[in-house]
């Protein structure tokens, strides 16, 4: 790979990274209640899941996806359902007062960075991104390795969009001094989640 190819992946991939979608919600609202130390650790689950997603692209069995309308339709229905499951916990969840709000209170750590795995797992659309994009930058002469650097660049990206996610959320959060701002918070996270739900699920399966 050239490295003007290289200059021109990095930009165009970390537009990708910074979309706002599912995964970087719960950077935010995990920021907004817990912290950016805990969103950025919470968020391991989601690297995890496209490390294994790029690790099926790069072997080529991402193209099941593409090609099977039934595999795509059970990825795709599963993660909907998960994300509407997700936007419901979040309109129902109780918002305490900000100097109540003991780490005995907060949810597992275990559990958020199961929420960011099964979040990223659920959307087919992230493995199609792999199996889509990377092509285009790929040096079918160097396969591997060239696979292998795109990869490990789109997770450092990733890492990056987590973290500025994580951040603003915990900006947000230090201006909550009450409870109602949190559950107000809570409504609108719970109400977006449903929605990339309901968009997830309306979502066709690319033409091959």
């Amino acid at each position: 790979m050239t490295l003007d190819d290289y200059l021109l992946f990095l930009p165009a991939c970390f537009a990708l990274n910074m979309a706002f979608g599912p995964n970087n919600l719960l950077s935010l609202s995990n920021g907004a209640r817990d912290g950016t130390l805990r969103a950025v650790a919470a968020a391991s689950g989601r690297l995890v899941a496209f490390a294994i997603m790029i690790a099926i692209a790069g072997l080529g069995l991402g193209t099941l996806l593409t090609a099977s309308e039934i595999a795509f339709a059970v990825v795709k229905w599963l993660g909907a359902a998960y994300l509407i499951w997700l936007g419901i916990r979040l309109l129902r969840a109780d918002a305490p007062a900000p100097e109540r709000m003991a780490a005995t209170e907060r949810q597992p750590l275990s559990t958020l960075i199961r929420q960011e795995f099964w979040v990223a797992a659920g959307n087919p659309k992230a493995i199609l991104i792999f199996t889509a994009f990377f092509p285009q930058f790929v040096v079918l002469q160097d396969y591997a390795a060239s696979f292998t650097l795109l990869g490990a660049s789109f997770l450092a990206l990733e890492g990056v969009a987590i973290t500025l996610y994580a951040l603003i959320g915990a900006r947000l959060g230090r201006y909550f001094r009450t409870a109602r701002p949190f559950r107000w918070f809570n409504r609108v996270s719970g109400a977006l989640m449903i929605g990339f739900g309901l968009l997830l699920a309306a979502a066709r399966r690319p033409a091959a």
